[in-house]
């Protein structure tokens, strides 16, 4: 058992990264940033999670680039083939569930 208090977690990098959990494949990991990630295709389905802060995301649908802000709450489901990229807007801790060893 651990309890997480995502407010207070902070990585020594953007996009660092706490392991919570890999259920057959699948990983939880809650991750700090505070800079932009790249864009980017899964090889599986991803769930985003802003736990803190404020993150613009970017992805592509039939070739036209779209975007929307994310707010702590908020959830951004990619299936696979969503190019997507994540924007912090300041500090921003996001809980990001996919298939292991995704980028």
């Amino acid at each position: 058992m651990e309890i997480i208090r995502a407010k207070e977690f902070k990585a020594d990098k953007a996009w660092g990264a706490k392991d919570i959990a890999n259920m057959n494949g699948v990983t939880t990991r809650l991750h700090w940033t505070d800079k932009p990630y790249i864009w980017h295709i899964n090889d599986g389905e991803e769930v985003f999670v802003v736990l803190d802060g404020t993150v613009e995301m970017l992805y592509r649908e039939n070739g036209n680039e779209k975007s929307v802000t994310l707010n702590v709450g908020d959830i951004f489901y990619a299936n696979i083939g969503t190019e997507h990229v994540a924007h912090p807007v300041g500090e921003a801790r996001v809980l990001v569930i996919e298939k292991e060893g995704s980028i």
